[in-house]
This record gives structure tokens, sequence and C-alpha cells, in this order.
């Protein structure tokens, strides 16, 4: 990390409003502008930067200077955010029907960013209510088997305060994200979770008297040990980034399997001596991620390469 200087403190942008950027530090709150060489560079700070900035000190209010952006480990662009730990990928099981086909393109949309992800069915209540007791729960283990089989965590939200603990309970050290398709639940689960943001938000805004007219973008909140942005997430994956040779290494389970192949090389398309395509034939791996593998391999495929 880069040396301070005694004029100097290090922090988190946990809001920006209208090129302005607030940062936490030693548990207080600083407003900041870049300094001009940032536009030259062509650098645009983002929520959830680690940040070196000159405080104005006794002066309530005032404007310090943001110097210098510290490495990403990672930034979206929708929303803006870096430097994720968590995505907590919202799913829900009816009223949009449950797609394996959409949760798998949001799992390598997050895997692809070295970001963990969370699996979270919601909606149970509306399946139980078409299906009956039985069948939902047949849908959910179903579906719970196939991606615990790959590795990832899983948690069912059926409206009791017990599912809600357990997301709670879930979110620790570090910065998390919520994403998923409209209408599964996002903005229910941040109310839950954080529902003294908008009050927060608007004190901010008011008290500078800055940013009544602007569409806010992410602001991060502290949530017990992590930070958890109120953004209501994202519905859009783009996947363009990937090259389809790196593709398996995003199905946990694809590129354990990968390592037994007869090739080092392998795709697990068309092979000879696949490990991968082995394990689908013996009910290893999930059908269904195979054939969500082979979608995504054959659009990676037939993109124009980038120069």
């Amino acid at each position: 990390m880069t040396a301070t200087k005694p004029s100097q403190a290090t922090g988190i942008i946990y809001q920006a409003i209208s090129g302005f950027y607030y940062v936490w530090s030693n548990d207080q709150s600083f407003v900041t502008k870049p300094r001009g060489n940032f536009r030259h560079l062509k650098m645009k700070p983002l929520v959830g930067d680690y940040v070196i900035f000159e405080p104005i000190a006794d002066q309530e209010e005032a404007v310090g200077r943001l110097v210098e952006i510290l490495p990403r480990e990672n930034a979206l662009l929708r929303p803006p955010v870096a430097n994720v730990d968590f995505a907590i990928i919202v799913t829900s099981l009816r009223e949009p029907e449950f797609s394996y086909n959409l949760l798998d393109y949001f799992l390598v949309f997050v895997e692809s960013h070295g970001i963990q992800p969370i699996i979270l069915l919601t909606k149970y209540d509306l399946l139980v209510a078409a299906l009956g007791q039985d069948q939902a729960q047949a849908q959910v283990d179903q579906i719970r088997a196939t991606y615990q089989a790959a590795g990832y965590d899983l948690l069912v939200n059926d409206q009791t305060q017990q599912s809600l603990e357990a997301v709670k309970h879930l979110i620790q050290e570090g910065t998390y994200v919520v994403m998923g398709q409209s209408g599964v639940g996002k903005s229910t689960l941040l109310n839950q979770l954080i529902p003294a943001a908008a009050i927060e938000t608007g004190a901010i805004s008011s008290s500078l008297n800055r940013g009544k007219h602007t569409t806010r973008e992410v602001t991060l909140y502290r949530y017990h040990q992590g930070l958890i942005a109120d953004t209501p997430g994202f519905s859009a994956v783009d996947l363009s980034q990937i090259a389809k040779e790196d593709l398996g290494q995003y199905f946990p389970e694809i590129h354990r399997a990968s390592l037994e192949c007869r090739f080092r090389s392998c795709l697990h398309i068309n092979e000879p001596g696949c490990q991968v395509k082995a394990l689908v034939d013996q009910g290893q791996i999930a059908a269904s991620r195979y054939q969500n593998y082979q979608q995504i391999f054959a659009k990676l495929q037939a993109q124009k390469p980038k120069y």
C-alpha cells in the first residue's frame, strides 16, 4: 500500500453524488473531490475504492482532496462499485419462474470477476401455493443439490424470521452487492437488511444541499463487520470479456473435473477422453449446468475477436 504523508489519510468511498466522493476513515465521514489530473488520466473513482485523501481538519463539511485510488481487486460497471467480495444472487422460484440458465449466467459473470456468489431463492410461498408442499420442497431440493454439488452456498428465503436471520448471519467481513432479474425480491431483501438506508441518504444530501436533482448510483452501508451496497442490483450480464478457453474455470465442478481430462487444452465439447462429459453421463455433473456451459461457450465462440 502507498505510504501516506502526515496530512493524508486512507479510507473507502461509500457514496458518490454529483462529482463529490464521501469517504469513511477512522469512523468518520469526509467529503472529497478528485484532484485535477484524475480527468486527464481518465480515472474515475468508484464506490468501494480504497483511496488516499487530504482531509481539511476542523472544518465541518469542508471538501478535502482525493489524491490517489489504491489498486482494485475488481470493478463492476453496473452497479458501478469496486472491490466487491460477495454477490448475493437473488432468484425467485415463481413470478418470475426459476431458471437454471439465467442463474448460471449470473454465476459465470460473478466468478469471472473473482467475486464469491451466494444464491438466495425467494418466493417459496408462491411455489408451495402453486405445487403443494411436497412438490415444492422436491423442486427446491433438486436446485439445492445441483448448486451445492458445484460448491455454492444456497439459502431459501421463505419469509420467516429464521430464513432472514440465516441471510444476516452470512454477511460478515467484506463488501456485498445484490443482483438478480427484475421482480425477484432484491429491494425487499435490501429493505429488510438496511431499513434506514433511504433516511440516511436523504440526510447526507440535504445537509450538504447537493445531489437533490441527481440519480444516486451506489451507497455502501456498514452491516455487522461488512459493507452492503443499497443498489437494487442489476439484471443484465455481459460475458463478452471472457475468452472461450477460460469458460470452464468459471464452472467450479467443470474446472475440477478438467484436471482429469486426457488433453490439458480440452474444451469439453468434442474432445476424446473428456472427464467432464464422462461425469455428466454418470450424473455427477448436472446436465443443466453442462448444457448452459455449452450454450455460453457457443456464444463466446461466435463473437467477433477484440483487438
